[in-house]
This record gives structure tokens, C-alpha cells and sequence, in this order.
């Protein structure tokens, strides 16, 4: 049973980890999928030519106000609508707080948190018009509980919390639905780097003693993507194995 047959979905920073793997899920249940990168062209042109003329590679910066209004003009043209966003995109600059750098802490609300802003901000007047959408913020268990070295990190993903519960709020009425997942400890290319002790540090901290996969992410994004969840508002999805229980 494909879950998104007939929607149009849009999932920035899409060319690897979690977003990668949205883009492959939605594609498997039926979306046409338009996905932004930053810089690895390369990539997101191998799974633009593995998946097929249903998914659209952009090179877009979410955190730009400008291309942001762009990528939905060019979705919607390519497209014909938009059914689903997901805001996946964002970075890590992690320090110390006595040793951050303002340019830092600028980046990483930039990208992770007025990213999220902008393509909610261009997206609106087309859901409003529909009378439906589905908007989906990535944001992390550490925007909820912190971490040390990851002040950043944590602002931003737990700005994203409020946001959500206040879109959900204004437009509810609109029948357009705005919620957020927070992953736990997720096996990418960024957890792959870490040393074995980190690593063992984060299998000791999780009730489920492994850590999750980029798939059981995208499968919580279809669900709020689906009409399976069309009275799901406002709400954040933990996916971290019990870790933030």
C-alpha cells in the first residue's frame, strides 16, 4: 500500500543521513519528491538517476530567505502543487561554550532553526489555498534535555518545538497540520566518524542498547506525512529508542 500516492513533497537537506533516507521512503510510497542539497551535487544527482523523473534534485540554501521563496516557485511549476514539507536540513558546530565563536552560533541557528521559518513562511499562502498540508520540522531529543558542547544545537532544535505547536495553532483551521520529530542517536555518516568509547557511551545511555537507523526516522516522516495522521497536530514524534522516556 503506497501511503503518499498523489502528494507532492518537499524535504531539504535531502542528499544524505535522514534526509536521504525521506526521500526514499516517500519515493517508495508513491510522492513525487523534490529534494534541496548544499554542495554534494554528485550525490544528489545519483539518486535523482536511481529513482527516476518523480524526484527532483534543487541546490538551494534553506537558510536563504530569497532561495527559499525560489524552491517553492520551482516546485510548484515542475509539480503543479505542494503536499508535504519537511525540514530536515541542518549542521552541527559544536563547542564548549567559554570557547564558541559567535560565527557558531549564528550558523547553526541559521541553517537549523530561520531554515525552518522560510520554507514555512513560502509554502503557506499554497497550503492555505488547498485547505491542507502537512509541514514536518526535524528537531532532536536534545532540544529537549541539552547537551554539553551543543548549546547551538540545542536552541535551535528546541526552538523548533515551539514553532511547531505554534504553526499547528494558526492554521489548524486551515486544515493544515504542523508537527516535529525528534530523533535520538541515529546511525550516519556522523556517528560512523566517532570513536568506539562515544559510541559505547550512547548504546549505554538507550533502554534499546543500539542505536536507530535513518529508515525508522523517514517512516515516522510518512506517517505525519499521510492522511493516517490527519488529526495529529502540534505534535512531536520521538524516535530514539527510549532515550528520551
Amino acid at each position: 500500500m503506497k501511503l503518499l500516492e498523489g502528494k507532492v513533497a518537499i524535504v531539504t537537506g535531502g542528499s544524505r543521513g535522514i534526509g536521504e533516507a525521506i526521500v526514499r521512503r516517500f519515493h517508495a510510497h508513491g510522492a513525487k519528491v523534490a529534494f534541496t542539497y548544499a554542495r554534494s551535487a554528485d550525490k544528489a544527482n545519483a539518486i535523482v538517476a536511481e529513482l527516476g523523473e518523480n524526484v527532483k534534485a534543487f541546490q538551494s540554501d534553506a537558510a536563504d530567505f530569497a532561495q527559499s521563496e525560489q524552491l517553492i516557485k520551482d516546485v510548484l511549476e515542475g509539480f503543479g502543487q505542494i503536499d508535504v514539507v519537511v525540514n530536515n536540513a541542518g549542521i552541527t558546530r559544536d563547542n564548549l561554550m567559554l570557547r564558541m565563536a559567535e560565527t557558531q552560533w549564528d550558523e547553526v541557528i541559521h541553517t537549523n532553526l530561520k531554515s525552518v521559518f522560510n520554507l514555512t513562511k513560502h509554502v503557506m499562502r499554497t497550503m492555505m489555498k488547498a485547505r491542507s498540508g502537512s509541514i514536518i520540522n526535524m528537531s532532536s531529543v536534545v532540544g529537549d534535555f541539552g547537551n554539553a558542547g551543543q548549546a547551538n544545537y540545542a536552541a535551535s532544535k528546541a526552538g523548533i518545538f515551539g514553532f511547531t505547536k505554534s504553526i499547528a495553532k494558526e492554521v489548524g483551521s486551515r486544515g493544515i497540520r504542523c508537527n516535529a520529530i525528534a530523533p535520538g542517536f541515529i546511525a550516519t555518516e556522523m556517528t560512523e566518524v566517532l570513536d568506539d568509547k562515544t559510541k559505547q557511551g550512547f548504546l549505554d545511555a538507550i533502554p534499546m542498547r543500539r542505536l536507530g537507523n535513518a529508515t525508522e526516522v523517514a517512516d515516522a516522516c510518512v506517517f505525519l506525512a499521510s492522511d493516517m495522521s490527519s488529526y495529529v497536530n502540534g505534535q512531536t514524534i520521538s524516535v530514539c529508542g527510549a532515550l528520551n522516556t
